[in-house]
């Protein structure tokens, strides 16, 4: 059998070693990746993941290609020719990194499950250290990014903004640096695997449900080929999903500025009836009220756009779609793009 590792020709891959074939009842560590377009990263991705979990007498890698235009899956696949404990999942089209990260986690099968990216920012030696904060106790293990030298300042200004307004909005306390890089215990995943809300993000999820976490710092690294695919535009989708799916607090903001707009238009028609009445003057009036008008018209539609978010969010979820589509699978059994049922929750 011959693939295309590294990017590079086609080679002839030696046939899987026995031991390289997990136990029956599962690894000690499973590691998801999603990967969109990430042909030139994976095989040296793979290597150090490899030299990292050595001394584990088990483990899995399980690498989740969203629809990627490149050769991402051809790699999967030879990457699972050279070595059975790569396992891979190719969705039908780019349903997106969250989506693609809980599909990682429906297929993961250890008692600690690491997720992290594909163009490696984040080190694989890092693992190790994750590792070592669960078996102290921890069943969430979160990373903590320290930026290389060289990043914009609008970009970081974004960041810290961003994980403020979240943490302030929600009640989910999210700090900057916190990517989705990080280790949960088969507890934790069975937990969320448990959620069925379209629009997931999971950095929020993951600090909801609780259970003793611990921080590691890592540097983060240069990414070794390609170029980010979070764009503004993608970033700004994922902010606005993860602060809407977590919180109705920008609603109960609507009420309080549609209150505050209510005051200012009274106070307005109170001075025009005083002026009229008590003093004779003749009103301004094209001036004051073009800018009452104005000003009551941009609140409402700021209002209707707040609702149009909330009621298109209930429209997905009633829709009751797959949230993923698994159109091929290496090394494992394709699994279903919708959530477990939860059974302890029939007939609420």
């Amino acid at each position: 059998m011959s693939g295309a590792l590294g990017g590079g020709e086609a080679v002839q891959l030696p046939a899987r070693a026995p031991a390289a074939v997990n136990p029956p009842d599962g690894p000690l560590l499973s590691i998801v990746i999603p990967a969109f377009g990430e042909a030139g990263n994976l095989f040296p991705l793979y290597e150090e993941i490899r030299e990292s979990v050595a001394d584990l007498p088990a483990w899995e890698l399980i690498i989740v290609d969203d629809g990627s235009p490149d050769g991402t899956w051809a790699e999967v696949q030879a990457l699972n020719a050279r070595d059975a404990r790569v396992r891979g999942l190719r969705l039908s089209r780019n349903f997106g990194h969250q989506y693609a990260l809980f599909a990682g986690l429906g297929a993961a099968r250890g008692q600690a499950v690491v997720t992290m990216d594909a163009d490696l920012q984040h080190p694989p030696a890092v693992i190790a250290l994750l590792l070592a904060e669960w078996r102290k106790g921890s069943k969430i293990v979160h990373t903590l990014r320290i930026d290389q030298q060289g990043i914009s300042w609008p970009k970081k200004l974004s960041s810290a903004l961003f994980y403020r307004v979240f943490s302030f909005l929600s009640g989910v306390d999210l700090s900057a640096g916190m990517a989705d890089f990080r280790l949960l215990d088969r507890q934790v995943v069975q937990e969320l695997l448990r959620f069925q809300e379209d629009g997931l993000f999971l950095r929020g999820l993951v600090q909801w449900v609780g259970f003793p976490s611990a921080r590691v710092p890592f540097q983060c690294r240069e990414r070794l080929a390609n170029h980010s695919k979070y764009g503004l535009r993608r970033m700004l989708r994922l902010a606005g999903a993860g602060i809407t799916s977590f919180s109705v607090i920008p609603l109960r903001l609507g009420i309080l500025l549609g209150l505050v707009t209510s005051l200012f238009a009274f106070y307005q028609l109170g001075e025009a009836l005083y002026v009229h009445y008590f003093t004779g003057r003749t009103l301004p009036g094209w001036t004051s009220t073009f800018g009452v008008m104005t000003l009551l018209f941009g609140v409402m539609f700021i209002l209707m756009g707040i609702l149009g978010e909330y009621l298109g969010r209930i429209l997905l979820e009633v829709r009751g779609r797959p949230r993923f589509i698994v159109a091929d699978a290496v090394g494992e059994t394709i699994p279903d793009g919708h959530p477990p049922v939860d059974v302890r929750g029939a007939g609420r």
